[in-house]
């Protein structure tokens, strides 16, 4: 297997990467009961070297659900009936997920409502107050 290429700053080694395969419960029909399709991929983000603090730091926090206690990232594919495409399914998951924490988020702008939405809020208020003015019965005295 090849080394995985995010970009001109990151690349993961092959030998950081661990692959396993095991019994589908994808499409396949009555192959997935005979042949090993489903990828499981591990890796751990501690260990590569090319992967910078900041970028480390955005994808442990965004996926932190997804690696285990010994620090290890693990994705599943399958998604195909053969074994080849679901490695390239899984390492292309890695990628992407790798690309979307590369660059930090861009700060929010504050905004204030426009005039509009604010009338639009107050009118639906009076809506509301008027619809439950409106469910009340008579006092007693009227």
């Amino acid at each position: 297997m090849s080394d995985l290429f995010i970009n001109s700053r990151l690349t993961i080694p092959a030998a950081e990467i661990t692959l396993t395969s095991a019994r589908s419960s994808g499409p396949g029909g009555q192959n997935v009961n005979k042949v090993n399709s489903k990828v499981t991929l591990r890796w751990s983000p501690a260990c590569c070297g090319d992967f910078d603090g900041g970028w480390r730091r955005r994808f442990v926090a965004r996926y932190q659900n997804r690696i285990n206690r010994d620090g290890e990232l693990i994705l599943h594919s399958e998604k195909y009936r053969d074994r080849g495409r679901n490695v390239a399914d899984v390492r292309k998951k890695l990628a992407d997920m790798l690309l979307e924490c590369q660059s930090p988020p861009k700060p929010r702008k504050a905004t204030k409502p426009t005039r509009g939405s604010q009338l639009r809020r107050l009118d639906h208020k009076r809506q509301n107050s008027q619809k439950k003015q409106n469910r009340r019965g008579p006092g007693p005295n009227e």
